[in-house]
């Protein structure tokens, strides 16, 4: 099936708004096996408009349309597709008494001007928008079968995992079942990645397995696409195929599915009864912050010391003879570390601290993160060097410090070479 995205909106031609919108779409399309051939951004002008409908309706299988369906004079995308199909313009009773209530249970008038939302295309079918008062519709242009969503990320992402991707994968006449198995992972790139797994759609010889990547630094995405019958036919497809993809991406792989690595540092440590101390200098509290906010944490997060200078830490943790104001080593990695559970009464404690560089114009910029896990009975060190801007550090050496506890409290290797680094 042959797919375009239309975006509409003077706001996303001109750039002021990122258009987030068709990334998301062009993503969940992929994960369900459909490929987008097209992508078209057109402002709020009806000639534009009219020609951009036209030619997808006549290249594309299936056109998705997003925005303009709300209630002011520049929201077109209802007139010009009744244009484009030849069809008028009529009022919707079912979607104009839907937004009445809408409004009512809200305890507010709706305004005259909302009334447009309802009128549709003669043929149009309408899709349900549980969410806010703009009316999806499907209806026949040309060859292709056009959808059209809001432009509110919400409501969108709402319609188009719930009714628009349903409607396109039995039209593509897609097997019954769909399922998309996701392993995240960090410290290894996307051609390494694919390098080692090159040969996993092999391991089911029909196709109806497909690998992907996403790659959002730090981390990446590895993504198993599996088609079948039913879910018992997709679970003996996926079954050789996870497990390889388990033993050759082996210890970084962090997470699968819908799991993040803060929420599986925080299970692992919630199962071992455990408690936590976090040091951060640079990083901006971002490890205490990914960690803080999820269920439970109020049971396992002790403190979270955030420092800009490191010769507050001395004051934070009452550190006594080490000279943080200079260069860092292991020894004192390790001391604040220590420092810190005391400190804390804590079970773990996670130290990351950073050295930058001394300038942007060094054609190595980067920085040295310093890393230490510190128990009763134990410490463990890692030392790593990161090149590159300011934010690539800072991401590099959250993710780092949260994978280093991921692997401690895993029972895994803390040290193991990662892409990211130089040695």
């Amino acid at each position: 099936m042959r797919i375009e995205i239309i975006c509409t909106g003077d706001e996303v031609l001109t750039g002021k708004i990122v258009n987030t919108n068709f990334s998301y779409m062009s993503q969940k399309l992929e994960d369900v096996g459909l490929s987008v051939h097209w992508g078209t951004t057109v402002g709020d002008d009806r000639e534009s408009l009219l020609a951009a409908f036209q030619l997808a309706s006549q290249r594309a299988d299936a056109v998705i349309v997003n925005g303009g369906l709300g209630p002011t004079i520049d929201d077109l995308s209802q007139e010009i597709a009744a244009q484009a199909a030849g069809v008028d313009l009529v009022l919707n009773e079912e979607w104009l008494e839907k937004m009445e209530t809408f409004f009512t249970k809200r305890s507010r008038i709706m305004p005259p001007n909302n009334r447009k939302q309802a009128m549709l295309p003669t043929t149009a079918e309408m899709i349900d928008n549980p969410i806010g008062t703009a009316c999806g519709f499907a209806l026949d242009i040309g060859r292709a079968r056009f959808f059209f969503t809001p432009g509110v990320p919400r409501e969108l992402r709402r319609m188009l995992e719930e009714q628009v991707i349903p409607r396109l994968l039995a039209r593509s006449g897609a097997p019954a079942t769909i399922y998309l198995k996701r392993f995240h992972s960090y410290g290894i790139g996307e051609s390494h990645a694919d390098a080692l797994l090159n040969d996993i759609e092999e391991l089911v010889p029909d196709g109806s397995v497909k690998l992907g990547f996403r790659a959002h630094y730090p981390q990446l995405e590895t993504k198993l696409t599996i088609r079948g019958t039913d879910k018992d036919d997709v679970r003996r497809r996926l079954e050789p195929v996870q497990t390889a993809v388990r033993e050759r991406l082996g210890n970084f792989i962090l997470a699968e599915d819908d799991q993040t690595l803060e929420g599986v540092v925080l299970a692992e440590l919630t199962r071992q009864g455990g408690t936590l101390a976090l040091v951060e200098t640079f990083t901006s509290g971002q490890i205490a912050a990914r960690i803080g906010h999820l269920p439970g944490a109020e049971h396992v997060l002790r403190c979270g010391v955030t420092v800009r200078e490191r010769t507050a830490l001395h004051r934070a943790l009452d550190i006594q003879g080490f000279g943080l104001a200079g260069d860092l080593s292991q020894e004192t990695t390790e001391a604040v570390a220590r420092a810190a559970r005391e400190h804390a009464g804590a079970t773990h404690a996670l130290a990351v601290l950073i050295d930058l560089d001394d300038g942007p114009d060094r054609i190595d910029f980067g920085g040295t993160i310093w890393i230490a896990i510190a128990t009763a009975d134990d410490v463990s060190f890692r030392r790593s060097r990161i090149l590159g801007g300011r934010e690539w550090v800072r991401l590099g050496a959250v993710e780092l410090g949260m994978d280093c506890l991921r692997r401690y409290l895993q029972g895994l290797p803390v040290v193991e070479r990662i892409d990211f680094e130089k040695t």
